[in-house]
């Protein structure tokens, strides 16, 4: 069994890969992390900066997670792409042909951090602009991917 994880090194990822691990440790099924660095959206060298901040981030944490992954067993790949999120993780499923999408559902709690209470605002204004103009990813991939989707809840602590 192939499965895919979108892996983005969140709060809610890591409660995604968490449930990879419970869920379908029995079978040590072949698990390959997509992580989508998406673009700033700014051609500033400070946006520059910030996107580097965060694809090494993401990279950095992906492989982390697929350590771990390995360390239980998994047989794990990593696959980090840059784009739409959306669009990314539909090629990578068609290209790749996994048995099954495993993806955290979105939640407005950010990850710790010193300016969380900004954080949150942000997220939300921006959250709220995409959903509208677009839909979560979790919905665009469950009427797209041609795979089942699994979706985490990530409310629980």
């Amino acid at each position: 069994m192939h499965v895919m994880l979108a892996y983005d090194n969140s709060r809610n990822s890591r409660i995604a890969l968490d449930a990879v691990r419970d869920l379908l440790g029995p079978i040590r099924p072949r698990v390959t992390l997509i992580s989508v660095v998406e673009a700033v959206g700014s051609a500033t060298s400070d946006a520059d900066e910030l996107f580097s901040a965060q694809y090494e981030d993401q990279k950095s944490g992906t492989e982390a997670a697929a350590r771990e992954l390995s360390a239980d067993g998994f047989e794990t790949a990593v696959l980090i792409a840059e784009g739409d999120a959306r669009k990314m993780i539909l090629r990578a499923i068609t290209e790749r042909s996994p048995d099954l999408l495993v993806m955290a559902r979105h939640s407005h709690k950010p990850d710790a951090g010193p300016f969380n209470f900004i954080t949150k605002r942000l997220d939300a204004l921006v959250e709220e602009f995409d959903h509208m103009t677009f839909g979560s990813t979790s919905a665009f991939l469950a009427r797209r991917a041609p795979c089942p989707l699994l979706i985490i809840p990530t409310h629980a602590e």
